[in-house]
């Protein structure tokens, strides 16, 4: 049986961001928290579409 992961959470990621810059998580569980809920896919994509940061 394969692992299917799920599709980014975007909702996920902004808790676990708001948690880390309010100070209630350790670095390694907002880390852990990003990934599970799917950055790395987002910045890939963010990436392969030609996404370039405002100012």
């Amino acid at each position: 049986m394969a692992f299917e992961r799920p599709l980014p959470d975007l909702d996920k990621l902004i808790t676990a961001w708001e948690s880390w810059e309010k100070g209630e998580e350790a670095p390694g569980r907002v880390l852990a928290n990003l990934k599970t809920a799917g950055l790395a896919d987002i910045l890939r994509q963010l990436q392969t579409s030609g996404w370039v940061p405002s100012a």
